[in-house]
């Protein structure tokens, strides 16, 4: 997450120097180029495309073709090339492969909120920023939609983009002290019941210390970035990204007090499935699970790689949210002179 100033660049300028790996701090500004700086005219942007999707074929033919125009190479994984109308230049490479974007200054991706999230992986994995475009339905974490193609391009182009930082959770699942999973979350991990006819019966603990206990059919912990996905849909605030902070929202709670908790982006947090209860499962951005025993403990903390955003506008959180949303706000007179 970013709580400075990003920085922005453009086609003979680059400031700024953070690190595209695994010691990247979460905050600061960054420059706008992925791990290996550009040089000359060998340039590499990653394409990542929802192919299944009419709407995102046709995007990406326009993206590569654009691309290509102005001399900047383009990469797609193997399993995504046999359904795009790609021209022989546009390398492929197999998406197995741990350095696909070793080289790429920049992570394209074409989709909706899953499609994003499956470019989020690539981009913390990497360090390579991602530009998302939204081909969905709201799209948080894209920075264009459908109809700003042409501009992306250019900005790409150009360089004309800053880069932030977005905190992650990095979340452990012990069992009798035990490690037994490792995962990480941009949006949630959230801690869910199995069963439709049985409550998950959990206790809440925050910096070591026990919080509350209750059934439930689950427990959210959620960054800002995630605080307008799963967990709004929840009953959870809205907190703003520049806001280093940690979310836990109960959901369907059996309790009186199972209100939504904010911590300090330090806070250790904490769900325990009772040991008489019966088992639940761990989803990590509702795209990595991970079955958790009777006794199970999931530790979730402000995870030590963050992922790196490509944002071509300068609007505010504020106005995002309002686009996103939709919301009236057509009786604002505007702040007094």
């Amino acid at each position: 997450m970013s709580t400075g100033s990003s920085t922005t660049t453009d086609s003979s300028t680059t400031t700024g120097s953070t690190p595209a790996t695994g010691s990247t701090p979460a905050t600061g500004s960054s420059p706008a180029t992925g791990s290996t700086p550009a040089t000359g005219s060998s340039r590499t942007v990653f394409l990542l495309a929802h192919t299944g999707r009419p709407a995102a074929v046709r995007s990406a033919e326009l993206v590569v073709l654009g691309l290509l125009r102005s001399g900047i190479g383009v990469r797609v994984l193997e399993a995504e090339a046999a359904d795009l109308p790609l021209p022989p230049s546009v390398e492929k490479v197999p998406e197995a492969c741990s350095d696909a974007l070793d080289g790429c200054e920049l992570l394209v991706v074409l989709g909706g909120d899953g499609t994003l999230l499956r470019g989020s992986e690539f981009s913390r994995a990497s360090g390579v920023p991602m530009l998302g475009v939204n081909l969905g339905r709201v799209g948080f974490l894209a920075e264009a939609e459908r109809d700003d193609l042409d501009k992306v391009v250019d900005r790409v182009v150009t360089r004309a983009y800053e880069v932030e930082e977005r905190m992650t959770l990095d979340v452990t699942v012990y069992q009798n002290g035990d490690v037994l999973h490792r995962d990480w979350a941009l949006n949630e991990a959230a801690v869910q019941k199995v069963s439709p006819e049985r409550m998950l019966e959990v206790v809440l603990a925050i910096d070591g210390r026990p919080v509350t206990g209750f059934g439930c059919d689950g427990v959210i912990c959620a960054t800002p970035t995630g605080s307008t996905a799963y967990a709004f849909s929840a009953g959870g605030p809205v907190i703003w990204p520049e806001v280093e902070a940690l979310l836990m929202v109960p959901i369907g709670a059996h309790a009186l007090f199972a209100k939504p908790l904010v911590t300090t982006k330090d806070s250790v947090l904490a769900v325990e499935v009772e040991p008489h209860t019966p088992h639940g499962v761990l989803w990590c951005d509702g795209r990595r699970t991970v079955e958790l025993p009777a006794g199970a403990r999931v530790e979730v903390r402000r995870g030590a790689v963050p992922v790196r955003l490509a944002r071509l506008h300068h609007a505010s959180f504020t106005d995002r949210l309002v686009a996103k949303f939709a919301l009236p706000v057509s009786g604002w007179r505007g702040a007094p002179h």
